[in-house]
């Protein structure tokens, strides 16, 4: 057994986030372990917020960043080979840990072959089996040896399948604040007070701007027929987005809708933001916790909806929803994501005063409930995880 003494003198730990909003959250986890270990190598794949704490990415994050079954195909003898040179790296290195944070079909594969090795591994947000693909839990014990689950109902579930496991809560309840300040953000971000505003988020992928753009955009066209002073904002999570959006509304000629798009900036956006237009995804948790009203829509390659769609086993997709167990905002999926179904369904947001602040009544019981020291509770359990492993000598 190792000692306290031993953890803060080990040489690397080893993370891989696949997406944007997987880096957030790990690097609110490296926020609260990086104090801990000031020495240490930190490493894998990861993004700007993790490197604000020294971490460093051995490959771009953005190869990971792909969703959708057939456009992972497309894509798939790239990232295995990624995949294989991460994982021949850290079995040569042997890192105190391996955290495999979110990205379940790239890190659990990987962590299955660090285990069985004797590398010690986590897994920070578990796959959704609560929602569907439940068979999987058999493969996360064979992979993972601790998971960290940021709701509370998700640790009983894992206990029970002989997984260790540790509520940390959800980082973003700790980042975003309790009451956001609407006018300030709009201040910031050039927006006219008196005007009501509408956040466009389409996503983070290129694949779910690809699907979402057009018709969320071609939705705002036709809410200012509506209302022409509603002001319309999309935050990109970065330039190669921005570029992206901007072409694929211009080829659908909506050049002529007045969305101002922004680099990064989205919880801004949210807190500025009357009602919101977003892909499902953490995104629709972070406009919870913003306490505002909300259309979840998706569109994605249609093969891959052909087999998605028989493989969930509750009636939500949004985690809003999920974790309310009823409908608490729309869900528009594929098909039924049309511009005028987006546009009326956005409407009666913005319209119905009563639901508003019925939402934003349970959105903030919501936040309270998420609300834990997440970097502090989780950089623990990291830290105990390496304590507990024997290391070669």
């Amino acid at each position: 057994m190792a000692s306290s003494a031993d953890v803060t003198s080990k040489t690397s730990i080893a993370m891989v986030a696949g997406e944007t909003s997987g880096d957030l959250l790990a690097g609110r986890l490296l926020s609260g372990l990086r104090p801990q270990l000031p020495d240490a190598l930190m490493h894998g794949i990861g993004g700007t917020h993790m490197a604000q704490h020294g971490f460093i990415s051995d490959f771009p994050m953005e190869k990971l960043s792909v969703r959708g079954l057939f456009e992972v195909l497309a894509h798939y003898r790239e990232i295995k080979a990624i995949q294989i040179a991460l994982r021949d790296q850290l079995l040569i290195e042997r890192p105190a840990v391996f955290i495999g944070v979110d990205a379940p079909d790239f890190n659990l594969g990987l962590e299955a072959q660090l285990k069985s090795a004797g590398i010690p591994t986590m897994h920070f947000i578990g796959p959704s089996i609560w929602a569907w693909r439940g068979g999987r839990i058999k493969k996360i014990a064979r992979a993972v040896s601790h998971m960290l689950v940021i709701f509370p109902f998700e640790e009983e579930i894992y206990r029970k399948a002989g997984i260790p496991a540790t509520y940390v809560g959800h980082p973003l309840a700790q980042v975003i604040p309790m009451v956001p300040d609407q006018a300030g953000a709009r201040v910031a971000l050039g927006l006219p007070a008196a005007s009501p505003v509408v956040a466009i988020l389409p996503g983070s992928r290129m694949s779910e701007l690809k699907y979402n753009s057009v018709p969320f955009v071609a939705a705002a066209k036709i809410l200012l027929q509506l209302d022409a002073t509603l002001q319309f904002v999309a935050p990109m999570a970065g330039e190669a987005q921005h570029r992206y959006f901007n072409e694929l509304i211009e080829q659908a000629g909506l050049r002529d809708v007045p969305v101002k798009v922004i680099d990064g900036q989205s919880h801004r956006a949210l807190a500025a933001a009357d009602a919101v237009l977003v892909a499902s995804g953490t995104a629709s948790l972070e406009v919870a916790l913003f306490k505002k009203p909300m259309v979840i829509a998706y569109k994605m390659m249609r093969a891959s909806w052909h087999v998605l769609r028989h493989m969930g086993y509750q009636p939500w997709i949004g985690l809003p929803n999920i974790l309310a167990q009823e409908f608490l905002v729309p869900e528009l999926l594929q098909d039924a994501a049309t511009p005028e179904a987006l546009a009326e369904a956005l409407w009666k947001q913005l319209q119905d005063g009563a639901h508003r602040e019925y939402l934003q009544r349970r959105f903030t019981d919501m936040h309270r409930t998420l609300l834990r020291d997440t970097a502090a509770e989780s950089a623990r359990a990291v830290l105990e995880l390496i304590a507990q492993t024997p290391r070669a000598s």
